[in-house]
């Protein structure tokens, strides 16, 4: 086979006999590939970066129930292929302003003002990159729009929740599933060729968060006891300390928000692999689900 791709992920290796080779992960609209280069030249490991289109030819096979290219050639994309790295880049099944309009409309069903307008306050500021940003760097939601599709699933969610525990606050609850990853806007470089960048490597996405519903409170003059919930919703959603939460949660909206989190991270990473399997076979392995796989039924769908 011979096609165009967008260079994800690319890593270097040494063979058992001391050669250099190189794994790529490679994308289009349809998914990704990891394929390997077992002959590699310095000014190979120069040109195969990440964010860069690649024209390759290889053969596609089997190996540990995986499927893997090995590349035998490959040219880099020229001015005249016509090409961009948006044509290979996934996207969200729902368009931008789709997406926006609906994380609205549970904006306007925050009852409290405070919080209703701390909300709208990040969501102005951000609003381009929290409509185009994926979720993740890989995993879950590692598209473009990837942070948005998951906020508005989440919001879905929490809604049905609160219909059915009517003790739960609303207001409470869609402020922080809204905000809860606004701080990937800083954590990650953007929709393309998606890395960490140094403050979000230093800090990371959840103390960034915290910080700007902080400056944001300050500069609209809000106080009260609404705004130390949030950001204990906003500190404690990983669930753990060791997954990387400075708090656990300590109030119940914290709690299902942490929940929510992760059903929704979780089925959509089920998903992802499943759809690559085979019907009536096992997915690959899949590490932040405990390592497990999961069995795609052959005629139960």
């Amino acid at each position: 086979m011979e096609t165009f791709y967008l260079i994800k992920r690319s890593q270097q290796g040494v063979t058992t006999q001391g050669k250099p080779y190189m794994t790529l992960f490679l994308q289009d609209r349809s998914g990704e590939i990891e394929a390997k280069l077992w002959t590699v030249s310095k000014e190979d490991m120069e040109v195969l970066k990440p964010e860069t289109l690649i024209k390759v030819k290889g053969d596609v096979i089997d190996y540990r129930n995986k499927k893997q290219m090995k590349i035998s050639a490959f040219r880099t994309a020229n001015a005249e292929d016509g090409l961009s790295a948006r044509d290979f880049v996934e996207k969200a099944p729902i368009d931008e302003d789709t997406l926006y309009e609906s994380i609205m409309d549970y904006v306007i069903k925050i009852e409290n003002g405070s919080l209703q307008r701390i909300v709208r306050q990040l969501l102005n500021k951000y609003r381009k990159e929290f409509l185009t940003f994926p979720a993740a760097m890989t995993n879950h939601h590692d598209f473009v729009s990837g942070l948005a599709y998951h906020v508005h699933y989440m919001l879905k969610t929490a809604e049905a929740l609160c219909d059915i525990y009517p003790s739960l606050n609303r207001s409470l609850l869609y402020s922080a599933i809204i905000l809860h990853d606004i701080g990937k806007v800083k954590e990650l470089t953007g929709p393309v060729g998606t890395t960490y960048t140094v403050e979000g490597n230093l800090i990371g996405h959840i103390v960034i968060a915290n910080d700007e519903i902080t400056r944001v409170a300050d500069e609209l003059d809000i106080e009260g006891e609404e705004v130390m919930l949030l950001k204990h919703l906003i500190l404690s959603h990983h669930g753990k300390l060791e997954y990387g939460s400075p708090k656990q949660p300590m109030i119940k909206e914290a709690e299902i928000l942490h929940f929510i989190d992760n059903i929704d991270a979780r089925m959509m990473m089920m998903d992802k692999h499943m759809n690559q399997a085979d019907r009536g076979k096992f997915t690959d392995r899949i590490f932040p689900l405990e390592n497990r796989a999961f069995y795609r039924p052959e005629k139960f769908e």
